[in-house]
C-alpha cells in the first residue's frame, strides 16, 4: 500500500529475496487505499491473484472469512511468529487460525511547522487539549498562517481516536446483532471536539486526508499543524526540502497532561492468497520481509512500530516514532470482525452521514441516527 514502500526497505527485501530464491522474480506493486477493499476482494477470487498482499489490520478478518487467504498456522514459527507482539497478532487471527502475519502498527500524531509556531510566540508543545486549542487560536491570527490546523472533514481514522478518547464506540454487539453507537453523549462530544479543531483551518468538510493529499498542503509552508502519519513527513520534505528542519511532532493531547489522547491503532498485515500459484515463494517472501533486519529497517524509515519489541531500538531518533510511542499504549482498534470491512466500503457512513453533515451544520443527533442505522445494517450483513 502507498506509504508502505520505503526505498531502502524495498531494495533490502528485494536483494534478500533473490539471494534466498535464485532465479525467482519479485514484483512489488504499490496500491492506493481508496477503494482497496473491493479491489482486493476481486483479486482474491481470481485464479492467479497477487501471491502476497499488504492488507489493513481491521480488514483482515473480512478477507479471511471470505476464504481468500491461506491459513498460515503451520508456518507461523518459520516466518518469525514466535516473537510477534500479541496485540498485533490479534488482528491476524480468525476463528483461532493464523490468516496473516502482523507487519507493523502505528497511529496518528500532530505534525507541526516549528517556524510558524515560533512566529506565533509559542515556545513549547501542548500537553493538554485546552493548551492545544489556545495554541491554535494564536496560530490562526499569525501572519503567514493560512490554516492553523488542517483537518479534512472525512478523516475518520483521526476521528476514531476522538471517539475512543471520549469513551465512545462506533458500534456495540449484543448477542449476534450489532447496534451503531454514534448517537451517544460520548460520541457527540467527540464530534464536537472534531468540529472545533476542524474550524481552525480551511480543509474541506466533505473530503478525506487524501483529497487533496494533506502532506502536499502542509508542504506549502503555511499550515501550522495537522494530524498525520509518520510517512507523510517524507512527502513534505520531497516537495519542500527547506521544511525538513521545521517539521516537529507531538502526541495528540488528551484532557490532562498525564496521558495523551487515545488514537486508532492502524497498521498492516501481510497475507498469502489462497489461490496463489507460488505459495512456497510467498512463504519465503514473508520470512524475508519480517526478518529482524528488514523489520528494523522498515521501522527506522517509517517510524511505525515493528511486530517484535526486540526491534524497537530501530525507532531511536525518529521524531514521529518518539511522539507516537507515548500514545501507543492507549490506542485501540475498530471492531475486529469480518463484516467491519462493509462499514469502510464507499460511501463510508461515518463520514458521509455523520461527520460531513455535522460540519455542514446538520443536527448532530439526526446525523448520528442515520449513520447508526447504516453501520448496524452493514455489520449485520451475512458474510
Amino acid at each position: 500500500m502507498t506509504g508502505d514502500n520505503p526505498p531502502d526497505w524495498v531494495s533490502s527485501v528485494t536483494a534478500d529475496f533473490k539471494a534466498a530464491n535464485p532465479g525467482a522474480k519479485l514484483n512489488i506493486v504499490v496500491q492506493q487505499w481508496d477503494g482497496i477493499t473491493q479491489k482486493v476482494t476481486t483479486a482474491l477470487s481470481e485464479s492467479t491473484p497477487p501471491d502476497v498482499i499488504d492488507i489493513g489490520n481491521t480488514q483482515t478478518p473480512f478477507y479471511a472469512a471470505s476464504g481468500g487467504l491461506m491459513d498460515l498456522t503451520s508456518v507461523k514459527s518459520s516466518i518469525g511468529g514466535d516473537n510477534w507482539t500479541q496485540s498485533f497478532t490479534n488482528s491476524t487471527l480468525y476463528q483461532g487460525k493464523q490468516y496473516a502475519a502482523p507487519w507493523y502498527a502505528g497511529g496518528r500524531a500532530v505534525m507541526y511547522n516549528k517556524a510558524l509556531w515560533a512566529k506565533a510566540g509559542i515556545t513549547s508543545t501542548p500537553t493538554t487539549m485546552t493548551d492545544f486549542i489556545a495554541d491554535l487560536t494564536k496560530l490562526k491570527s499569525t501572519a503567514g498562517v493560512s490554516s492553523a490546523m488542517w483537518l479534512p472533514g472525512q478523516d475518520w481514522y483521526a476521528f476514531d481516536g476522538f471517539l475512543q478518547d471520549a469513551g465512545a464506540t462506533i458500534a456495540t454487539q449484543g448477542g449476534s446483532s450489532w447496534t451503531g453507537g454514534l448517537n451517544s453523549p460520548q460520541a457527540l462530544q467527540a464530534a464536537n471536539q472534531f468540529k472545533q479543531l476542524q474550524s481552525f483551518g480551511s480543509a474541506p468538510k466533505d473530503q478525506d486526508e487524501a483529497h487533496p493529499a494533506q502532506a502536499d498542503v502542509f508542504a506549502k509552508g503555511n499550515v501550522g499543524a495537522m494530524i498525520a502519519m509518520g510517512y507523510e513527513a517524507a512527502t513534505v520534505t520531497k516537495d519542500s526540502p527547506a521544511l525538513a528542519s521545521q517539521i516537529g511532532w507531538f502526541p495528540i493531547p488528551g484532557a490532562s497532561a498525564s496521558q495523551p489522547a487515545k488514537t486508532f491503532m492502524g497498521g498492516s498485515n501481510l497475507a498469502i492468497s489462497q489461490n496463489s500459484q507460488n505459495k512456497t515463494l510467498a512463504e519465503s517472501f514473508l520470512k524475508v520481509a519480517l526478518s529482524d533486519k528488514n523489520e528494523s529497517m522498515f521501522a527506522k524509515d517509517s517510524g511505525f512500530l515493528p511486530n517484535n519489541q526486540a526491534d524497537y531500538a530501530a525507532l531511536a531518533g525518529n521524531a514521529y516514532a518518539e511522539a507516537y510511542e507515548k500514545a501507543a499504549p492507549y490506542a485501540g482498534y475498530t471492531p475486529l470482525v469480518p463484516t467491519w470491512a462493509n462499514v469502510e466500503n464507499t460511501p463510508n457512513p461515518i463520514t458521509t452521514l455523520f461527520l460531513t453533515p455535522i460540519l455542514e451544520g446538520k443536527d448532530p443527533a439526526s446525523a448520528a441516527s442515520a449513520a447508526d442505522a447504516q453501520i448496524a445494517s452493514r455489520l449485520n450483513q451475512q458474510q
